[in-house]
């Protein structure tokens, strides 16, 4: 009897299986621009530019400007003219990479909560604890003309204006005379007072010393200027305010202007002070225009945030706007990469399409909403705050690295539907393995939500995707089963990556020459070129400085590996994790495009050199498995082929003035990497104690 009730359970399963699997016959998945392996840009589906980041109770909330919705702006929109923009959108997540759409907050205008403004432009947030209550405070420029507040008991909203009127207004003491009123960052210090950072333009003639930033001290009650508002003596500013603390240093960035200046054009720079109101002094650049990383050269906008023991900087690009229409057109979307940071220090960050590592996994077990999301294609939002997703035929989601644990046996899905529809579950994918149907009825309405369980199987950690058969909108989702799954943090092997964890081996830091066994040529910069994307090849061996390479241990398993002709590191180029991305060298900044693991082989002595933008899945290969000098070195999937092993070979050591070169000329330093060239006010140059090398001038 038991055999038969399960062959009958079998039977209808599997009838039931097949008439959901014929409601996607003929359909053709939307689609996506952004490739399962990559993380940037977070959000497709909207242009959600200048982002304003905040970190609250294990979360980070992106607050950005509303530049329009891809699937509502048509396929050929105007230019954007910044003009229409009344509304922010705000995002969530605690992993960097399912984020939760929440929504458009109506913040100016007619519909906004601040109707006295007409546009909300570059946001940013902060929160605060006053009379025992968490509250909320949502910072904004009206175009260039100055700045309002909004509050609110959420970090989403609803928000309301509490002073019927800008903040900021050219009426403040000092302020009468800034170019652009505008770009805000605020920020809590630890003793809860606040601080707000805005302002921006250059006045004719003082492109070197602009003087139009601001920093003033905000009211106990964040609403107030607190005092007169303070210069910041920012060189070569144009706008784009962002401040942190850590430590006890506080660190002010900003964007660089166009004219030409010796920090170059839009780049991302910073100042350090022991004071939150200065005086702060220039320390560097940390992040480059976009344009360098995507070809889509425009306006730079940052945040810089702490947030689980690593440091990133969120900014925007128009790679998405470039996709979608072709051309440049003043769409703008947020992407994320790390900053490296080392003694009080940033390096240089590169953008990236690959994006960050997830922190967590998602807990398949947990009730999630739909509109979280790593990818998606087609779909809307709808709401604010608590929102839901709805899909037409062939749209969908997908969420990354959710945690199945040993066994999920079915889902429930909380959805509507006017007419009905059925959801594909896949892995991989969204034409992926099945993992299971669910089909939702007509529920009387698109608002009618009703929860459907249905039959699945799933174990382990997997990326998964929802795809609809018809017009539905989903609320949340929930596996049940006999397994359990975890938030932990994300380690190898997770998700669609492999299951066996390959042997790291651990080389000493030292200098080495790096050798192919199989050819007996070695790792070089063609031609010697000390600069930056100058091609990696093979060679015969010559020791010159173009086949040394200063191997660095820099932890969990992976090593920087940085050339003999300069501030130059290996590189995966634009950090791409594809077969056939070429192999270069890079100004050194150690993001994970520059990092590398060795990896244990089959042939002793010689190893594998894994890239960690590919999870260690491809590693440094010779073309072709040619022999040749002079043939190039490129990314392939590792498979412990002769063209794909190492051997290292201790080289003599380098002196650091060897290898310690000003930028962007070329000129060795006077005494090593202990001096930094300045300018004093005659406009004289000289050198001074620091710990990196100057720019422009050669020793004298």
């Amino acid at each position: 009897m038991k055999s038969f009730i399960f062959l009958l359970f079998v039977t209808v399963f599997s009838a039931f299986a097949s008439a959901a699997e014929s409601d996607f016959n003929g359909i053709r998945t939307a689609k996506s621009y952004k490739d399962i392996k990559n993380h940037n840009p977070v959000n497709t589906l909207k242009f959600s530019a200048d982002p304003g980041v905040m970190v609250y109770d294990g979360r980070v909330y992106v607050y950005a400007t509303d530049d329009g919705h891809v699937d509502q702006l048509g396929n050929n929109p105007e230019t954007n003219t910044y003009g229409q923009i009344n509304t922010i959108n705000v995002m969530s997540s605690d992993d960097l990479v399912n984020w939760i759409d929440h929504g458009s907050i109506p913040a100016a205008g007619r519909n906004g909560a601040a109707k006295w403004a007409n546009n909300s432009w570059a946001p940013t947030a902060a929160h605060k604890k006053i009379n025992g209550k968490e509250k909320f405070f949502l910072y904004f420029a009206n175009s260039g003309n100055g700045i309002g507040v909004l509050s609110s008991d959420s970090p989403t909203g609803p928000f309301t204006d509490p002073l019927g009127g800008p903040i900021i207004s050219r009426s403040l003491p000092n302020c009468n005379n800034i170019v652009w009123l505008f770009d805000p960052a605020v920020f809590v210090d630890d003793d809860g007072t606040g601080y707000i950072y805005f302002g921006g333009g250059v006045p004719e003639g003082q492109s070197s010393n602009p003087k139009t930033v601001r920093a003033a001290k905000l009211s106990d009650d964040m609403i107030r200027i607190s005092g007169t508002p303070q210069t910041i003596d920012a060189p070569w500013v144009f706008e784009d305010s962002g401040i942190h603390k850590y430590g006890d240093t506080y660190f002010y960035s900003y964007c660089t202007n166009w004219d030409n200046g010796p920090y170059g054009n839009a780049k991302i720079a910073y100042m350090t002070s022991k004071s939150p109101l200065g005086p702060f002094t220039y320390q560097g650049t940390l992040f480059n225009n976009p344009g360098e990383f995507f070809g889509t050269t425009g306006n730079n906008h940052h945040t810089i945030i702490e947030f689980k023991g690593k440091w990133y900087i969120f900014y925007h690009a128009e790679w998405l706007n470039r996709q979608v229409y072709g051309t440049q057109k003043g769409y703008r979307t947020t992407h994320v990469d790390e900053l490296p940071f080392s003694n009080g220090r940033y390096g240089n960050a590169k953008g990236s399409l690959t994006g960050v590592n997830q922190l967590f996994k998602v807990n398949a077990y947990n009730t999630n909403y739909a509109s979280m999301m790593a990818w998606q294609a087609g779909v809307s939002v709808n709401g604010l705050g608590h929102t839901t997703v709805s899909y037409n035929r062939g749209d969908w989601t997908g969420v990354s690295n959710v945690d199945f644990g040993d066994s999920a046996t079915s889902v429930k899905i909380s959805a509507a539907s006017s007419n009905g529809a059925t959801i594909r579950i896949t892995s991989g994918s969204e034409n992926g393995d099945v993992i299971g149907y669910v089909t939702i009825p007509a529920t009387g309405g698109d608002k009618n939500f009703k929860t459907v369980t249905a039959n699945v199987k799933a174990s382990g950690t997997k990326n998964i995707f929802f795809v609809a058969s018809g017009d539905v909108t989903i609320d949340t989702w929930q596996f049940i089963g006999s397994g359990k799954g975890s938030n932990e943090p994300i380690e190898f092997g997770d998700g669609e990556l492999p299951s066996s964890k390959p042997v790291a081996v651990k080389i000493e830091d030292g200098w080495y020459y790096i050798k192919n066994p199989a050819s007996g040529k070695y790792l070089q910069v063609a031609n010697n070129q000390a600069k930056a994307t100058a091609n990696i090849e093979i060679g015969s061996s010559s020791q010159d400085d173009g086949q040394k390479w200063l191997l660095t241990n820099v932890g969990e398993g992976y090593v920087t590996l940085k050339s003999a002709l300069g501030d130059f590191m290996i590189d995966v180029s634009s950090g791409e994790d594809k077969n056939g991305a070429n192999i270069q060298i890079y100004t050194a900044y150690g993001h994970d495009a520059q990092q590398f693991m060795i990896l244990k082989s089959s042939v002793e002595g010689a190893y594998s050199i894994t890239s960690r933008v590919s999870f260690q899945d491809k590693g440094i290969d010779i073309e072709g498995a040619r022999t040749a000098d002079g043939t190039n070195v490129l990314q392939w999937t590792s498979e412990g082929r002769a063209n794909q092993l190492w051997a290292f070979e201790k080289a003599d050591d380098v002196s650091e003035e060897e290898v310690c070169w000003s930028e962007p000329l070329g000129y060795p330093c006077c005494t090593g990497c202990a001096y930094s060239w300045y300018s004093d006010d005659d406009g004289e140059w000289g050198v001074e104690n620091d710990d990196w090398c100057g720019i422009y001038k050669s020793c004298y």
